[in-house]
């Protein structure tokens, strides 16, 4: 599977649909955001899509991360891993492109990374400006900032991102790879999701041995202004940006926020992980029978519907019983 992606063309809107709908594998889509006038001014240098995002900037602080020259542009955890290595500045759109591009010829500048600010928080008016021929429901992010590396991570939703100012790879891994990925720490993470331990641009094939394995399921992406890439939920990716300004827009979609995966999988650990083999075993059983296995959503056919209780089709009655029969647990074994 190691290799590059599929691509398909940003004028095919119906092969875009296709992919998405499958929400199976990622996909470069290539030009899709060639036409943007964001895209366009980035075609005439640094100073011009500077111009034009501090044009449109509403003066609201962005929190900027700021990685030393030693980092390499990787922001990461500290050697030790009390601590992460970069710090965080506050500053407006237009004060940080102005200082992108002062930093443009230094040849030991900081790593300056502002990402996942929601348009309507600092440049309104880039959405309606720059339409994605997608209806994704959501309002763009954007990130804007020069050289850096972003370890391996996952999304729980859906992702379309598209490179607007300098260039990107992205480099993927499928969800199964995880056990050779050597994720990190899920409740202290570097900016949100748990990361890889290892980095792709220069592994440490003796200290994390099983990443040689993931490495030969990795895809490339290679995107320039205008590309994109669609990635389904929970695949690995991990990002590297070149140029002294780049400027990425993505669209995360498709997530409900009525359900908690990883909490149930924070909860089973509690509950199951450490159990005696034979009732883990039987416990498996249990979670193949109703939520993994094939039939799963017909367990309780033989049930009428009125007896089917937590167990039945979804609704919203349904899942008010289930977080409250799951509360009412959690609290009952918590008072004794």
């Amino acid at each position: 599977m190691s290799g590059n992606l599929d691509e398909i063309a940003g004028s095919d809107h119906g092969a875009i649909s296709r992919a998405v709908a499958a929400a199976d594998q990622p996909i470069i889509i290539r030009g899709i955001a060639a036409d943007w006038p964001a895209v366009a001014a980035a075609r005439d240098g640094d100073e011009a899509i500077a111009a034009y995002l501090a044009a449109r900037d509403n003066g609201r602080p962005l929190a900027v991360l700021v990685g030393p020259p030693d980092t390499g542009g990787r922001y990461f955890y500290t050697d030790d891993m009390r601590g992460v290595n970069f710090r965080s500045e506050k500053m407006p759109m237009a004060a940080l492109v102005e200082r992108l591009v002062a930093l443009r010829d230094t040849s030991d500048a900081p790593s300056l990374y502002a990402g996942s600010t929601p348009t309507p928080e600092s440049v309104a008016s880039f959405a309606a400006e720059n339409p994605l021929p997608l209806d994704t429901g959501v309002d763009p992010r954007i990130w804007v900032g020069n050289s850096s590396r972003i370890a391996p991570h996952y999304d729980m939703a859906a992702n379309i991102a598209v490179v607007v100012a300098g260039g990107r790879r992205f480099t993927l891994f499928p969800p199964e790879q995880i056990a050779n990925l050597y994720v990190g720490p899920v409740e202290r993470t570097i900016a949100g999701q748990p990361t890889s331990m290892v980095d792709p641009d220069h592994p440490d094939h003796a200290r994390y041995p099983r990443y040689a394995d993931a490495e030969r399921h990795k895809l490339v992406a290679d995107l320039a202004p205008g590309d994109a890439i669609y990635m389904p939920p929970m695949w690995w990716h991990h990002v590297r940006s070149e140029g002294a300004l780049n400027v990425l827009v993505n669209y995360w979609f498709g997530q409900r926020q009525d359900r908690f995966p990883f909490a149930a999988l924070m909860l089973a650990m509690h509950s199951i992980r450490e159990l005696p083999d034979g009732e883990r075993q039987a416990w498996r059983t249990w979670f193949d029978h109703y939520v993994f296995g094939e039939g799963a959503t017909h367990a309780v056919d033989h049930l009428p519907p009125h007896a089917q209780g937590v167990l039945g089709p979804p609704s919203p009655q349904r899942d008010r019983m289930i977080i409250d029969y799951v509360v009412g647990m959690c609290r009952s074994s918590g008072s004794g």
